[in-house]
């Protein structure tokens, strides 16, 4: 555990000793804030559906930007050598950094809280559905990142792990969508229903944790970590 701590310390000042965390914060504020008031005095409801609706897609591209560099930048830079020869296990590693890029995310997340109290001021929307909201918000970020997170230990270029990171996400993002559904076989579609990171975060957006929901999110999290950990001892074979 205190490996794990000093990962995590080192890597979640890295992100604010650099300007990555502000940016990442300020842009993602600055974008979802747009597009949710855009729409959000048309519509002339005090709710907040069409933000959590927003997040999968501006997860999408946001989150793969932020894991990118986790491992890509380590090999890159040489300092992954000097990281494996510490008395540390890989999983104590992945697991730092996947703490750390989740602690950011959950800061920005947080600080997203400015335009539920907007809503709030100017209405009464459904505090069950806002908390169920911000707790699928959490869990659908946080496989974003696991999954960005193996994307990233695959190669030491940060472009490459960024588009790879993106695909994987939209892949599950979208797999279990109605018109994918539809046109899948019959003996995937329970696979496709099942696998559909998008799915199971419109199923908790209705204001109630499934623990199906919650366990399928831990189980997507705990698989990528697994697989980044593997892909990190393969360096080590190699």
């Amino acid at each position: 555990m205190t490996n794990i701590t000093a990962i995590f310390k080192k890597e979640f000042r890295s992100y604010f000793n650099s300007p990555i965390a502000y940016i990442f914060i300020t842009f993602f504020l600055g974008i979802s804030s747009w597009l949710f008031f855009r729409g959000f005095f048309i519509q002339n409801q005090a709710e907040m559906r069409s933000f959590f609706g927003l997040m999968p897609w501006i997860f999408l591209f946001f989150i793969p930007a932020v894991t990118m560099r986790l491992w890509a930048e380590e090999k890159k830079l040489g300092t992954v050598e000097i990281l494996m020869t510490l008395p540390i296990r890989d999983a104590e590693v992945v697991i730092g950094k996947f703490l750390a890029s989740l602690a950011l995310l959950a800061v920005t997340v947080l600080l997203s809280l400015v335009l539920t109290f907007s809503v709030t001021y100017l209405g009464d929307p459904d505090g069950g559905t806002l908390i169920a909201g911000y707790i699928g918000l959490l869990l659908m970020g946080a496989a974003y990142l696991a999954i960005g997170l193996f994307a990233s230990t695959l190669t030491e270029n940060q472009i490459v792990a960024f588009i790879f990171g993106i695909s994987t996400c939209f892949v599950l993002l979208i797999i279990g969508e109605d018109f994918v559904l539809f046109n899948a076989p019959n003996w995937l579609y329970p696979i496709f229903s099942y696998l559909g990171l998008g799915a199971h975060y419109s199923s908790i957006l209705r204001g109630v944790l499934d623990s199906r929901d919650i366990i399928y999110y831990l189980s997507v999290i705990g698989f990528f970590l697994y697989l980044s950990t593997l892909a990190v001892e393969s360096r080590k074979w190699r």
